[in-house]
């Protein structure tokens, strides 16, 4: 695949200069600027472009399968390790439970259980925190909706009522005070969530990837600051990966770009977009602490219909821990409808959308019960990330193969699409993608049938509205 002109939509490579995320304020020492090998290397196994949860998760499960342990792991990043969507994301890990089908709620459920379970394993230090999600209903249309759909999940799956209960104004233990949300119309509070920092549990991963170069397996090598310009396919089958820097052969390529996957798969333009997202560190009220009349939140939240902001565009929130003089930040992020175009086909995260930073600062007082008279709060740090949104809202996960007509071919496999909900699919998504690049045939691998990568899912999707139409009008 040679280099073109852009389609329309096509995503652009990350950007040099990104805004600075709360996130990145303590980066790896070991990751920063890491190149394993001083040169790249001419030729690998395994190349994973990308490296957030998705490409860090399936390094680890491939090294974790004892089919992948002789492999060679080639990982490029355009930028910094972890330094797109998810250490820009909102530091939040909630699984869905009664708007969604049966089998995706399970696997986002054991997708969580399987963070949990990493992070207790091997003490990842990554502020790793389970409670429960608020979902703080401001429009009463929207909240009817949400219980419409509890009722009708409920009727045949079980796992519904065990993961959500529906707090309205007459609810009581809790109610909506109790939940700090007086001026919401109702609420479902939903179990399990986390609150967590997302760039320190991906830096574990590969740090955890780099030291098992010590081990008789076969090297990771990560090569930072290696942009991936495009993809050519040779006709006695490897594949070969142009970078800045010059060119790898790979038998297998996996693509875990999420928004910016169009821009090494052109066809991909109407099926992944990018959408640029708001997020901001905000300083919690002076008098918020533990042991006060003020007490630090519990639980996480999202909100959703306030302002003018529809059903695709909820706003979200958690609370990190105090710790001494310092911590306690609201990590608030959302008010897309007052970016620019609600920031649909935007791939530059190096600046932000100031409307929607000050929604932020000004909103947040006012939806919850902070105790501050509803003023404004000052930011540490604003920034922007790019998320990828999929034209039916599920990610993309499988083989490329060259019958879909997506430019792709024998051992290109994706892993990416996942709509800002890529905390609770990521891992396990990834994982699923490992064991298929391993030869696990599809059905054998535990993903609902609804994220897998078919022609006949390609040709359903593109009859849907295109996502810039569908999140005005408030669905998909």
């Amino acid at each position: 695949m040679a280099c073109g002109t852009a389609r329309p939509g096509q995503a652009s490579l990350p950007t040099a200069n990104s805004t600075k995320s709360f996130w990145h304020s303590d980066p790896s020492t070991i990751l920063l600027g890491h190149r394993t090998t001083a040169s790249l290397p001419t030729e690998a196994d395994v190349v994973i472009i990308g490296s957030g949860i998705s490409g860090s998760s399936a390094a680890h499960f491939l090294r974790q399968d004892d089919r992948g342990t002789d492999l060679s792991i080639v990982m490029l990043e355009a930028r910094e390790a972890c330094w797109g969507a998810t250490g820009r994301n909102g530091g939040h890990c909630a699984p869905g439970a009664y708007f969604i089908p049966s089998d995706v709620r399970e696997f986002e459920l054991q997708n969580f259980k399987t963070l949990e379970a990493l992070v207790a394993k091997h003490s990842i230090p990554c502020d790793w925190r389970s409670l429960s999600v608020v979902h703080t209903f401001l429009s009463k249309s929207m909240f009817d909706l949400a219980v419409r759909m509890y009722e009708e999940n409920s009727k045949t799956d079980p796992g519904v009522v065990k993961q959500a209960k529906i707090i309205t104004k007459d609810s009581v233990s809790p109610s909506l005070k109790d939940l700090r949300t007086p001026s919401a119309v109702g609420a479902i509070v939903q179990t399990p969530a986390a609150s967590l920092w997302p760039y320190k549990f991906v830096a574990w991963i590969l740090e955890n990837l780099l030291q098992l170069n010590y081990t008789p397996k076969s090297p990771f090598n990560l090569q930072t600051n290696t942009p991936v310009t495009h993809l050519q396919k040779t006709e006695d089958g490897p594949w070969i990966v142009h970078t800045s820097r010059g060119m790898i052969v790979a038998k297998q390529v996996l693509l875990t770009t999420n928004a910016y996957t169009s821009h090494l798969l052109p066809e991909f333009s109407d099926l992944i977009v990018p959408v640029r997202g708001e997020m901001s560190s905000l300083l919690p009220p002076k008098d918020m602490s533990p042991g006060t009349n003020n007490p630090p939140l519990v639980k996480t939240y999202c909100f959703l219909g306030n302002g003018d902001q529809n059903i695709n565009q909820d706003d979200y929130l958690v609370q990190r821990s105090f710790s001494g003089n310092g911590g306690g930040e609201l990590m608030f992020g959302g008010g897309r409808s007052y970016a620019s175009g609600a920031g649909l086909g935007v791939s530059d995260d190096s600046e932000i959308d100031p409307p929607a930073a000050t929604y932020l600062r000004q909103e947040l007082s006012k939806v919850l019960d902070l105790k501050n008279d509803g003023q404004e709060l000052k930011a540490s740090y604003e920034w922007s990330g790019i998320m990828g949104y999929s034209r039916d809202e599920k990610p993309w996960v499988g083989e490329v193969s060259e019958d879909l007509g997506l430019g792709g071919g024998e051992g290109l496999w994706i892993c990416a699409g996942f709509t800002g909900h890529g905390m609770p699919n990521t891992c396990l998504s990834a994982k699923a993608a490992a064991g298929m690049m391993m030869g696990t045939p599809m059905k054998d691998v535990f993903l609902p049938a609804a994220y897998a990568l078919t022609k006949e899912r390609v040709e359903r999707a593109r009859k849907f509205d295109e996502v810039h139409i569908a999140d005005a009008n408030g669905f998909r």
